[in-house]
């Protein structure tokens, strides 16, 4: 029986491989591992991902997705959900901060077209989702409908069954216009937003339909266009859809550059796809892992998103939400560096750095237009987060050799400028409290500026990196000298009762009461046992002011060993990060939220690296998956899955200005990252399996490494690193 069970494997084993050729002779590649509704299972009270299933191109300027949400609703697609209301472009980095440039199209065999009426049953066995291609099987219409992406818009298809009179609804929503109807096409804007965009914001939109409309409506009342044919049964109906932030002409361009059909597209959508995602190429047989790793992957390179078009002379164009003007150049948007500085940008840096010397160049064209380096955007300036993490974003970038079609010197004044200085009207750019800052070394918790300890914690960080970046551009010791000292006003929100940071008041008292278990008030969504941590450039620092290694080692513990009680108050009810935390069953430690997502790897300072090892693969294997429930809190932008790869590649970015990494454990057999030089960073651990949790050694080119720590110029230059990994126990 035991060689029957053997031959039977063998051959079930052989049959998979087989399965999993395509035409070309290749197994599966990247995108065929990705799925992209991981994360879609979320709610107001509990996120796994907070995710929608994105159609479109890596940092591409739109998206689509099936929306089951009524119209400006942040949570556009659950999984639960029954319904489908329309196929919705959506320029959305969070349910939280919500959509703009926003309009849908809905496919319909039945009258009735207002969002309620034209709603239709679907269920997941009757949909496909991926990153190139997704077909949903609408079964009050009898319509199976398709979208594919191209540059600056879509293709759809849909496949009609037998009517006099078959329609799609072109939903503009609410305040949108339909501006032009003929027998062939349809154009209009949609003003739909949720902040951050100037006063002549509009995203027009043009459809061409590959099928004459002979039924023409527009419902002026709710901004909707009703276009109808008749269909024969099975009859595939295309239309190809462009959209441009800048004018109903450059709309039409960029509709009249798509001339492609539905498969043309979808296979250049599919082939660029694997062209990114491929940049990472994973050897392994656990195709769980695969599947996790690529649909991380994914949502790493969706954002930030690239508002970029190419006008009628050929140049690259955007239209700015800061002054509604249209500029020459690159603008990202979509992303909260609080979130995404941790660690989305230092995958960048590494493995597309083409892509981030175009976003650096983006940092100029906001700073030039708005007078300020981004924060949150989406798509202009938002009032959501603390910190002034763009100086980590700058510095990193510049200190890891990025260069392009920027001047390094305008990113200098800009980050020094918002260093001491707050938006007039968004308080989340530049720095609240800064005066405070400046004089006193930390903003105080007593003057009506909330979440003082966090702000203090990240500033000093920041003001690190501007130094750092400053040393990098040839700066004077006397210009660098403020931004050095501050470095260090970490130490003064540290509170040795309790060997760990708490509020401070304005006459240098610290707050008492003191609960590290309290969330908010002087600390973003997280507690003291958390924000502590937040010493990215200065781990040995944090350690002295600990008193000493183990001290150290025993508050790292601390984290894992308190039970996952928590004090709410400062919210009035618990929000959702606090209840992921919660049930996660890994103590008070809140993966699900950033602040605290590096902290695992600050064993690595310490004798017991091996605990970085066991914690990260304790995270890797239980908290993430590809699934719909697939995280343990919001993505948000990417961060939540770079730390997954980076995780998952075996090292990762605690200080990410500094050009250092940190060494955990890598989950995989083998991997080699494909850098657009021509060199190759292979990383294998052979013995690697779900048991493995301990590394025994570290060889960099054949030399065995003696620390936990490598360098970005190391992996620049091809690098070869091998680990031999095993079970501790």
């Amino acid at each position: 029986m035991k060689a029957i069970r053997f031959i039977s494997a063998i051959l079930f084993a052989s049959a998979l491989c087989l399965s999993c050729k395509e035409d070309s002779g290749r197994y599966f590649q990247p995108v065929d591992y990705v799925n992209t509704l991981v994360g879609t299972q979320s709610t107001y009270q509990m996120s796994t991902g907070n995710t929608y299933p994105a159609v479109g191109l890596p940092w591409g300027k739109d998206f689509w997705s099936p929306q089951t949400g009524k119209n400006g609703d942040g949570w556009m697609y659950t999984y639960d959900a029954t319904h489908i209301r329309g196929l919705k472009q959506t320029h959305q980095p969070s349910p939280w901060i919500n959509d703009y440039g926003e309009f849908s199209i809905m496919p319909v065999t039945k009258r009735g077209f207002s969002e309620d009426e034209r709603a239709s049953w679907f269920s997941h066995k009757g949909e496909k989702a991926t990153p190139y291609y997704y077909s949903v099987y609408l079964a009050d219409h009898d319509v199976l409908a398709e979208i594919s992406p191209v540059k600056d818009g879509a293709t759809l298809r849909f496949t009609y069954p037998e009517r006099d009179t078959s329609w799609f609804v072109v939903d503009a929503y609410k305040g949108g216009e339909i501006v032009s109807f003929d027998e062939n096409s349809i154009v209009g804007y949609t003003v739909m937003n949720h902040g951050g965009v100037s006063d002549n914001f509009k995203m027009w939109f043009a459809i061409r339909s590959e099928k004459p409309l002979t039924f023409k409506q527009i419902d002026p009342e709710n901004s909707l266009a009703i276009a109808g044919f008749g269909t024969h049964k099975g009859e595939k109906v295309g239309l190809t859809v462009a959209s441009s932030f800048i004018s109903k002409e450059q709309a039409l361009l960029n509709l009249e550059r798509i001339d492609c059909g539905f498969e043309e597209a979808k296979n250049a959508a599919r082939d660029r796809w694997n062209e990114v995602l491929g940049r990472i190429e994973v050897n392994d047989n656990d195709i769980d892992h695969l599947r996790t790793f690529y649909s991380c992957l994914y949502r790493s390179v969706l954002f930030p998103r690239d508002l970029a078009e190419i006008d009628a002379s050929g140049k690259t164009v955007h239209y700015s939400p800061h002054d509604g003007k249209v500029h020459e150049g690159h603008l990202f948007t979509d992303t909260g560096f609080w979130d995404t500085f941790r660690c989305l940008f230092a995958l960048m840096d590494l493995v597309y750095p083409e892509k981030a010397a175009e976003v650096q160049e983006g940092l100029v064209n906001t700073w030039k237009e708005s007078g300020f380096l981004p924060e949150w955007a989406s798509p202009g300036h938002r009032r959501c987060m603390v910190g002034n993490n763009s100086a980590s974003v700058v510095a990193e970038a510049y200190l890891k050799g990025i260069r392009g079609n920027y001047n390094p010197e305008d990113l200098w004044k800009a980050v020094t400028f918002g260093a001491h200085n707050v938006h007039p009207k968004v308080s989340s750019t530049g720095r609240l409290g800064h005066e405070y800052y400046d004089s006193l070394g930390y903003v105080p918790c007593d003057v009506g500026i909330k979440e003082s300890a966090a702000r203090t914690l990240e500033y000093a960080y920041d003001d690190w990196c501007i130094w750092q970046f400053g040393k990098a551009l040839g700066k004077s010791e006397e210009e660098l000298a403020h931004y050095k000292k501050a470095s260090e006003n970490y130490r003064n929100l540290f509170f040795d009762k309790y060997r760990l940071m708490a509020g401070r008041r304005l006459d240098g008292t610290f707050a008492e009461p003191f609960s590290p278990l309290k969330w908010g008030g002087d600390f973003t969504e997280g507690n003291s046992l958390h924000y502590t941590w937040s010493v990215f450039h200065n781990p040995d620092g944090l350690k002295e002011l600990m008193g000493g290694e183990e001290n150290f080692i025993a508050m790292l513990d601390s984290v894992f060993n308190i039970p996952p009680l928590f004090d709410d108050s400062y919210y009035g009810h618990t929000i959702h990060e606090i209840r992921e935390m919660q049930t996660m069953n890994m103590g008070n430690y809140a993966h699900g939220n950033q602040p605290v997502q590096h902290m695992i790897y600050l064993y690595d300072w310490t004798s017991q690296p091996w605990k970085a090892q066991m914690r990260v693969r304790e995270v890797m294997d239980r908290l993430y998956s590809a699934t719909p429930d697939g995280y343990c809190g919001d993505e948000d932008n990417g961060q939540t899955s770079a730390w997954y790869v980076f995780s998952a590649l075996g090292f990762y970015p605690v200080c990410p200005a500094s050009c250092e990494y940190a060494l955990g454990i890598p989950l995989f057999k083998e991997v080699t990252i494909h850098l657009p030089s021509g060199k190759d960073i292979t990383i294998s651990a052979p013995g690697n399996d779900r048991s493995t949790d301990y590394v025994r050694s570290v060889k960099m080119n054949g030399h065995r490494l003696k620390g936990s720590f490598i360098t970005h110029e190391d992996l620049l230059d091809g690098a070869r690193l091998n680990f031999t990994v095993s079970k501790r126990n």
